[in-house]
């Protein structure tokens, strides 16, 4: 039904393993190969494309649904429908990516309202970089970067746009970051013309619901336990959870409680429950988590 891409490269890896986790798992001959398929009958075919490539193919209609950065979506302009963000960079979930200014650590420059008018920049992203200069109204040079962006400077460009998760890697270069021009995301977007389809539609909000499902549940586990009556106030008062935990009482006169927590929590959690009375403590796995 649906002719789904995602990014191929930096995030593929993150991407792969979370549509495995919303029960996706994508199929293909080898690693190398662009094509695969879903055993889900709502996915006919999912291919795995170049990110910058990705927002265009979807507004052209060339694919239904389709998941890329934000950043790219802004540098092509594309006209596509935003179903969801997905929280994940290529280095774990919850990490975005800036799109940057950055100049040699001893540039008089501390922000992009002082580059000097005509200074060449090299990026992937020249529209972004055009128009934020033009807003700024500074005439800049904007070349088109292959990559190692900041290999080429100081002597080809006098700064360079480029996309950053912590920066490291620019300062291990002698850079300096003057400015963040975006603030960009892991995105799932849909074609305008297959999300207005109502077949089409209930098939891309599923899909959404599996994906952020998947994406609340990672680092998280639900932690059972029993505990007396007598016992009962003190366990729930160190007992985190999202909204508040689950209490049924047992057959004995006790209670039974059930709550989802931070995996990272469990190691001091545990003995601090166990402390506190509670008995019969459970740790298990969780895979989804759809509010």
């Amino acid at each position: 039904m649906l002719r789904m891409v995602i990014p191929k490269g930096s995030l593929e890896e993150q991407t792969l393993r979370l549509l495995e986790a919303a029960d996706l798992h994508v199929r293909r001959g080898s690693p190398r190969d662009y094509h695969g398929t879903v055993d889900d009958e709502r996915i006919e075919r999912i291919s795995l494309l170049r990110p910058q490539e990705i927002p265009t193919y979807i507004q052209d209609g060339l694919f239904d649904l389709g998941i890329t950065g934000r950043d790219w979506i802004e540098e092509t302009g594309a006209d596509v429908e935003v179903l969801a963000s997905l929280e994940y960079a290529k280095s774990g979930t919850g990490r975005g990516v800036r799109i940057v200014l950055a100049v040699p650590g001893d540039h008089p420059a501390n922000s992009a309202k002082e580059l000097p008018p005509d200074s060449r920049i090299s990026t992937e992203y020249v529209n972004l970089t055009r128009r934020y200069f033009h807003d700024l109204g500074i005439p800049v040079r904007v070349v088109w970067s292959h990559g190692a962006t900041e290999a080429k400077v100081p002597e080809i460009v006098d700064a360079i746009v480029d996309v950053t998760e912590t920066g490291s890697t620019l300062r291990a270069h002698g850079m300096k970051v003057i400015e963040t021009l975006l603030e960009s995301e892991v995105l799932l977007m849909a074609n305008r013309a297959s999300a207005a389809d109502p077949v089409k539609r209930a098939a891309m909000d599923d899909i959404t619901t599996l994906l952020l499902g998947a994406l609340r549940a990672e680092g998280r586990v639900l932690i059972k336990l029993n505990v007396s009556e007598e016992n009962l106030r003190a366990v729930l008062d160190v007992v985190p959870s999202m909204k508040s935990p689950t209490v049924s009482q047992l057959s004995d006169g006790g209670y039974a409680i059930e709550t989802v927590v931070d995996k990272a929590t469990v190691n001091t959690l545990i003995p601090l429950l166990k402390a506190k009375g509670a008995t019969d403590i459970l740790e298990l796995p969780i895979s989804k988590i759809v509010p």
